[in-house]
């Protein structure tokens, strides 16, 4: 099967979101221009890491071009696009400042059946794709907003204990360090 490659350059929204109650939420990130929506699966972990990453890309953008303009947006909180119709699964997640065109370009690649922790050869040639890929170019302020709504949106879940760092459900849970007692 050939490879679908979802290209959105530019792009008009792109945005983290989930679906469900805190504790078994769907991640989600979505990228839309006009009509057209691409959907994909992603991790909490990579939304952190992606909100993060890019906070410090951005930093290290302006350090190095101190003539980019980067407009502190507020965060796009709007629900996602609906309906929502999940592409793929993200496995390998990439980031590249394109200096040329002054864009931050996301790749989000769909997870196989063996993204294992092996040290198979990540392929970075169109032509030796094997898997779906979603490519977003964003301007820097694009991303600073998206940042923000990645790292927001993760702090929204549920509370961590205080004690063990473990998120606590809406009933309770067994504190490791309590010796099982309920919190």
């Amino acid at each position: 099967m050939t490879p679908i490659i979802y290209e959105f350059n530019p792009v008009e929204r792109f945005v983290a979101g989930t679906v469900g109650a805190p504790g078994e939420r769907t991640f989600f990130i979505q990228a839309r221009t006009g009509a057209r929506v691409v959907s994909v699966v992603v991790e909490k972990s990579q939304v952190v890491a992606l909100g993060e990453r890019t906070k410090i890309m951005l930093r290290e953008i302006k350090k190095s071009d101190p003539t980019i303009v980067i407009k502190s947006n507020d965060i796009d909180d709007a629900p996602l696009e609906q309906p929502i119709f999940e592409e793929f699964r993200a496995g390998v997640i990439a980031m590249a400042w394109d200096a040329q065109n002054s864009m931050i370009v996301y790749e989000l690649r769909e997870t196989t059946g063996n993204d294992d922790d092996t040290d198979d050869e990540v392929v970075f040639d169109e032509k030796d794709l094997s898997v779906d890929l979603l490519r977003v170019h964003l301007s820097p302020t694009q991303a600073a907003s998206f940042a923000k709504r990645c790292l927001s949106l993760a702090n929204a879940g549920r509370l961590p204990c205080p004690f063990c760092a473990i998120p606590i459900d809406p009933n309770g849970h067994l504190c490791p360090r309590s010796n099982g007692y309920r919190r």
